[in-house]
């Protein structure tokens, strides 16, 4: 079985985490890694507890606490990585079905997506609905490749990610990692996943500046790529 490690990028999460973590199957996990990304609650303290690794990253933003986390699992780097959100809205538990497909050599990349997983009613706000289709359909007519999601629950061979190069320290990540991945001819699959309502308020989604910010973020990448 390949090594597979987890990577939680957490900004005051310290409700969630301790289900998150409960429920990482272990194994096949063998390293789980919190990128703190300046909580002001307990988030370090209950990683910590729960047999996490954490690592710090005061500054703000999604890509800059998973590439702070990369960082940290580069000196000793496992062959699967698996991105996962801290605030329970994934079902750690359906990790094994996640990297399937790269553990059998089907793909190097995963996209866990809860377009066409079993969702909660109301746990993908309708901003988050109109972004996945309008940027699932720009990946298509852009870079040829197919996806229904922008999932945050995902798994990437770490030869692979390191191949990527990536840059984007806030909103970008999820959308970067698919866009390099589709120019460098990656095989890559969907898997459907679960989601839930999360514990707390995205920080993201949650608000109105955020949900624009992160469009606009993501459009701009979508373009910057194709024709930069």
């Amino acid at each position: 079985m390949p090594s597979i490690d987890v990577v939680i990028p957490a900004l005051d999460e310290e409700s969630a985490l301790p289900r998150v973590l409960s429920d990482i199957p272990r194994p096949p996990v063998r390293r789980v890694v919190v990128a703190d990304n300046g909580s002001r609650d307990g988030t370090a303290r209950v990683a910590r507890e729960h047999g996490a690794e954490v690592v710090h990253e005061p500054e703000r933003g999604y890509g800059a606490a998973c590439l702070r986390a990369l960082e940290a699992l580069a000196s000793d780097p496992p062959d699967i990585v698996v991105f996962l959100d801290g605030d329970y809205s994934d079902h750690p538990d359906e990790l094994p079905s996640l990297v399937a497909p790269i553990v059998d050599g089907k793909a190097d990349l995963v996209i866990g997506s809860r377009a066409t997983g079993r969702r909660e009613r109301g746990a993908l706000s309708p901003q988050q609905r109109v972004g996945n289709a309008i940027a699932s359909t720009a990946l298509r007519v852009l870079y040829n490749v197919r996806y229904t999601d922008l999932g945050p629950f995902r798994a990437i061979r770490w030869s692979t990610l390191s191949s990527l190069g990536m840059e984007d320290r806030n909103f970008g990540w999820t959308v970067e990692m698919q866009i390099k991945a589709a120019k460098q001819g990656v095989p890559h699959l969907e898997v459907p996943v679960s989601y839930r309502q999360r514990i707390g308020v995205s920080k993201v989604s949650g608000t109105l500046r955020g949900s624009v910010s992160a469009g606009v973020k993501i459009l701009w990448l979508l373009g910057r790529y194709a024709w930069g």
